[in-house]
């Protein structure tokens, strides 16, 4: 039996058409929203170098209990990749917060992913008191517990524009397939959509500014780790534990400085919400009912 793709390029149209660009100083920002109006936001944070459709396969079963909220960060998916520029983890905090406030959101739960993990900090470091609740998938929450590629380290240094020249499709998917785990592999489908987001608006050349979110998390690790430590609101995380960047060995550390964080532990890589997204929704359902009794 042929499997079905959670994320396919007929997906792309379709979540693009679902949302709406906002405008945030001198570049435009994809946001996208669903579920109840009513309901209390779950803000979704993407990661590097995707972008919100990373959340489709978990899109529904939030809808319909919760109101989520998510965006293409600035030089991801369908927002502008103004190039070049200096991106920083604060300016796409920044930006969140614009669209919280142009939403008249006070009030919202967290649910993050990699790169997104880290705007998520700087929000609890923020604005713990206007987050309810936090829930983290695969991340470099502990900077020196991040395991990066060697193609991000190669990117990020000085040869980083000359070698994103010669990105490719099939280059990009061996590479990409590699933080998946082995029984959770993407299909061609999955990688020619994740490839397509990447490529949008000439979307490669921006990929080695991009990644100095790795110098900025150490950077900020004192004020990140704090919220971790003391957080202001309910935390939790769910890890795919043979993600060889920000598995197992991160699950283990946080658990060590905060054993009151909720650890849920899966047999899948660094894209939980699409290689297990039942077990992600039960995990964080669990999670939420917990928090939001407490």
């Amino acid at each position: 039996m042929t499997e079905t793709p959670k994320i396919d390029s007929a997906a792309i149209e379709t979540w693009r058409s679902g949302g709406m660009m906002i405008e945030h100083g001198r570049h435009t920002i994809f946001t996208r929203a669903g579920g109840d109006p009513d309901a209390r936001p779950v803000l979704l944070l993407h990661g590097f170098p995707t972008s919100s459709l990373d959340w489709l396969p978990v899109w529904p079963g939030l809808a319909d209990r919760y109101r989520p909220v998510t965006l293409d960060f600035l030089g991801y998916g369908f927002s502008d990749k103004p190039h070049p520029h200096d991106y920083r983890l604060i300016e796409q905090a920044d930006i969140v917060e614009a669209l919280l406030a142009q939403l008249d959101i006070a009030e919202y739960d967290i649910l993050a992913h990699d790169y997104g993990v880290s705007v998520a900090q700087e929000l609890l470091a923020r604005h713990g008191a206007a987050i309810r609740s936090c829930a983290f998938l695969n991340g470099g929450l502990l900077p020196e517990q991040h395991r990066p590629r060697p193609i991000q380290e190669l990117l990020a240094g000085p040869q980083g524009p000359e070698i994103v020249k010669h990105m490719n499709r099939d280059a990009f998917g061996a590479g990409f397939s590699e933080v998946f785990g082995p029984d959770t592999q993407p299909l061609e489908a999955e990688l020619d959509a994740y490839w397509a987001m990447i490529s949008e608006n000439d979307g490669q050349r921006v990929q080695p500014a991009l990644l100095a979110y790795m110098a900025e998390r150490a950077e900020h690790a004192a004020r990140w780790r704090g919220v971790l430590a003391d957080p202001p609101c309910p935390l939790a995380m769910v890890n795919g534990v043979h993600d060889p960047v920000s598995g197992g060995h991160l699950a283990d550390a946080l658990e060590a400085l905060n054993p009151d964080i909720a650890v849920t532990r899966l047999d899948v890589g660094h894209y939980p919400q699409v290689e297990a997204p039942e077990a992600v929704l039960s995990a964080y359902l669990a999670f939420r009912k917990a928090a939001d009794a407490s």
